[in-house]
């Protein structure tokens, strides 16, 4: 039989879960075969969490007072205002909000840097370290084609950081695309399961910018740039050990421009 042709509301619907199993199945596929839409679907679940994480405080307030059953029919019995009143009120309102959101867009900062990469690798490794099913491209067996990969997308000789020695194995990599361009991701995890993501990319500044922590959600990571390349290492925000193993690889890591 012929597969359904993905539309809009399919894309939508999967960034909800609101997918029955086969037709996610098919979508699966699509997305396999489609890096630009699964990049968007990606986006997509990012910003869904951003939005729930950032209204997450006004659904804990208690409902307001004017919001009472009680309050309400009360006012269903008071004398209407003129209708030019209530239109001239909701078009100040409108005109408010608005400029709040415009004036509130022009002064949020725009990440840039590390901070930028720091963002999209706590995006990546919210989005791919609890995959079970496919979590990478290609596995650890292929890391010299991980390397050869990466290298010929970032336009430089890129390394796969050997982590075996604090007790991490390579599962293996994946390209991502990222505002700023392309970029290497690389997957380990330990005996016990736990997932370490390591995001590389080159940045539009050359030269190295000092380690950073960064955190979201469930996750926290360390950033910095060594000789024009950006590296982020993120792993769930109760691990530890992180920070060491971040500057370790800071420390082994060659780049070549």
């Amino acid at each position: 039989m012929t597969a359904r042709p993905i539309n809009e509301d399919d894309l939508q619907a999967l960034v909800d879960d609101r997918l029955d199993p086969a037709r996610g199945a098919e979508f699966e596929a699509y997305l396999a075969c489609n890096p630009d839409a699964r990049a968007r679907v990606e986006r997509l679940r990012i910003l869904g969490r951003d939005l729930r994480s950032a209204f997450a405080p006004v659904l804990a307030e208690p409902v307001p007072a004017r919001l009472n059953l009680a309050h309400i029919l009360e006012a269903r019995r008071r004398p209407r205002r003129p209708a030019w009143q209530a239109t001239a009120a909701a078009m100040l309102l409108t005109l408010g909000g608005l400029g709040g959101w415009a004036l509130h867009g022009a002064l949020a900062p725009v990440p840039a840097g590390v901070d930028a990469l720091a963002q999209e690798a706590g995006a990546s490794f919210a989005v791919y370290a609890p995959d079970r099913s496919r979590p990478v491209e290609l596995a650890a067996g292929d890391r010299d084609e991980i390397a050869r990969w990466f290298s010929a997308r970032l336009a430089r000789p890129v390394e796969v950081p050997d982590l075996s020695a604090a007790g991490y194995r390579l599962m293996g990599g994946r390209l991502v695309a990222t505002p700023h361009g392309p970029a290497g991701l690389l997957m380990y995890d330990d005996s016990r399961g736990t997932r370490l993501v390591m995001l590389m990319r080159s940045m539009a500044e050359p030269g190295d910018a000092p380690m950073r922590e960064h955190r979201s959600g469930s996750a926290t990571g360390y950033a910095w740039a060594k000789d024009g390349l950006g590296y982020s290492l993120v792993g769930p925000a109760d691990l530890a050990g992180l920070h060491p193993l971040a500057n370790e690889i800071r420390r082994t890591t060659a780049t070549n421009t």
